[in-house]
Parts: structure tokens; sequence; C-alpha cells
């Protein structure tokens, strides 16, 4: 919380020359104080860009330009900034959690498929469909663990 990690700008997209690319193949990304970044742009043509990128992007960061190099200092975190980082948490959560659910039903739906087409008995169908529900309880518990261990965190001033 409030330190300049590099995988914070992995999801920014850059405009490079008609088509869209990971801010980190358009630039090299450090971080020289902990709530500072540094960018190394390789292209000149493209300072603009990644400068529009960054600004467009939900993180609420400001760079500031100098040659080839853009700086971006993290904002100090308020209540307000804790409390939407808290929300963007829980829908982050909320989306892996849905992600798990659809691959147990796949797998559910898979597994009744073979019981109907009597590859599988109907004792392996109900063991096999009780490993994959453990499976997901335990991935469910485990993203609320972590969750709750970020929330606590980001809140902790």
């Amino acid at each position: 919380t409030n330190r300049a990690n590099p995988s914070m700008l992995k999801n920014i997209q850059v405009n490079y020359y008609g088509s869209m690319v990971p801010l980190n193949q358009v630039a090299s990304i450090s971080t020289p104080e902990p709530t500072q970044f540094l960018l190394n742009i390789f292209d000149k043509e493209a300072i603009k860009d990644v400068e529009k990128a960054i600004q467009t992007s939900s993180l609420g960061l400001n760079p500031q330009t100098d040659g080839l190099t853009i700086r971006i200092i993290l904002p100090e975190l308020t209540q307000e900034r804790r409390l939407n980082l808290v929300k963007h948490l829980k829908q982050m959560g909320e989306d892996s959690k849905v992600s798990v659910r659809n691959i147990r039903r796949d797998f559910m739906d898979e597994i009744k498929s073979q019981e109907k087409s009597k590859e599988i008995s109907e004792d392996d169908s109900k063991k096999q469909q009780s490993n994959i529900q453990s499976s997901t309880d335990d991935a469910i518990k485990s993203i609320d663990d972590i969750i709750k261990n970020k929330e606590s965190e980001i809140t902790t001033i």
C-alpha cells in the first residue's frame, strides 16, 4: 500500500502506432524511491501516447515528463482513496470467485456428461463432483482470506 510496484502498471495499454500494447513493451519501469515510478521510454515518438495511457487509466496517476523519462509520484493515500481501493479489491475478489465457480460448473457438466454416456459410474461421478466442490470451496476461502488480509493492510494507517 502506497509503495510503488512495477506490477501496478502492468494493465496499462498504450496506443503505439495504431495497436494497443502493454506499457512494459514501450518503456522500462523502475522504482527509484518507494513512492515513485521511473519510466524510460524506448521510442521518443511514444511519450505522448504513454502519458495519455497513464492519465486515462483508472489508477489516478499524474505523469511528469522529462525528455525520454516519465516520473510518476504515487499520491498519498487519503481515507477516500483507501475506501476506493478496498471497493476495487472486493470487486476483483468477486470476479475471481465467479471465475472459480465457472470452472466448477464446466467440470461438473463434463462429469455429468461422462456419467450420462456411461464412461464413468454414478459412484465415481458423485466422488468427483464432491472433490470438485471441495476444491472450489477451498479456492473461495483462500480468495476471501486474501481479500481480508489486503483490506486490513490497506485500511491500516
